[in-house]
């Protein structure tokens, strides 16, 4: 089984650039892709920024961080990426743009490439018929933030081959990190189970069984979550989670993958959650408080 030593990131983002951080840390030679120059300083920029706050806590030696980010460029060419082992994929989650890039990258990426959709919601299968390789399509699914949670899903849909699945078993641990087995369903297994329970939360809130407080303080101190499902609706982002309810929903037609009238209110109001500073708390307090919803 040939070991992945080289990968290439699409997308710089929130998720790409953590992906990013954890491959180079990892030792792999890592290259993003992003749209604009711009665009590649900023991805740059935060994986700067994730490294260095790790030596500061102690977490890793300068030394480390240095070798590490001279194992990382950004560049706006895709053909820059196409004798990479590993290809991640980590822009918005829509199919459509998903497919054309895989197509695109089909023709550009050596043969033997793996390639992998960090998707949380699309089916992998519907990635793999843009290609000509549908047995070395897999899904990685990371967790956010990418450095402190220890979970990849590995999702492997009916074309990928045992050496695929193996392969990506090997480079999740490469990384330090926890693999487990699913299969190609929409939401894989942690949105399955998570996402009609954040909506659960929000309906509850909007029948008046509780305040966003009492939910939220509920479930941290009487089934020792984190985090309440509100706060955590706020953290993954209000309008992520209607996107995937609404591409769940799409492929079960099961209740408790809709999103619930008030979500998505919210999300026509522009309140997003934390990156937008207002969704179920306003967080232009310290520390922020239940932001008022008329209920």
């Amino acid at each position: 089984m040939n070991e992945i030593r080289t990968v290439a990131v699409i997308g710089g983002g929130q998720m790409g650039s953590g992906i990013a951080v954890a491959c180079v840390l990892a030792g792999m030679t890592t290259t993003v892709r992003e749209v604009t120059e711009v665009v590649c300083q900023r991805a740059l920029a935060a994986v700067t920024r994730s490294t260095t706050r790790l030596v500061e806590r102690g977490l890793i030696e300068a030394e480390r961080r240095d070798a590490a980010l001279a194992r990382l460029r950004c560049t706006t060419e895709l053909e820059a990426i196409a004798g990479s082992d590993l290809v991640i994929e980590a822009v918005v989650e829509d199919l459509s743009v998903k497919t054309g890039l895989w197509t695109e990258l089909d023709a550009l990426c050596r043969p033997g490439a793996i390639f992998a959709s960090n998707t949380s919601s699309l089916t992998i299968a519907a990635m793999a018929a843009a290609t000509a390789r549908p047995d070395r399509m897999i899904g990685l699914h990371f967790f956010h933030p990418v450095l402190a949670m220890r979970l990849v899903e590995v999702v492997r849909t009916v074309t990928t081959s045992d050496e695929t699945v193996a392969r990506a078993f090997a480079f999740v641990r490469a990384l330090g990190k926890e693999p487990i087995g699913a299969r190609d369903s929409s939401g894989f297994v942690v949105n399955r189970l998570l996402v009609p329970y954040l909506f659960d939360a929000i309906v509850q809130l909007e029948r008046g069984v509780a305040g966003v407080q009492a939910l939220d303080t509920g479930m941290r101190l009487g089934a020792g979550h984190p985090m309440g499902p509100l706060e955590l609706s706020d953290f993954i982002g209000l309008d992520t989670l209607v996107r995937v309810g609404e591409i769940m929903f799409a492929e079960y037609r099961e209740r408790r993958f809709a999103p619930p009238p008030l979500l998505r209110r919210m999300v026509l109001l522009g309140m997003y959650g934390r990156k937008s500073g207002r969704g179920f708390y306003d967080y232009s307090q310290d520390p922020p408080v239940a932001a008022p919803l008329g209920l």
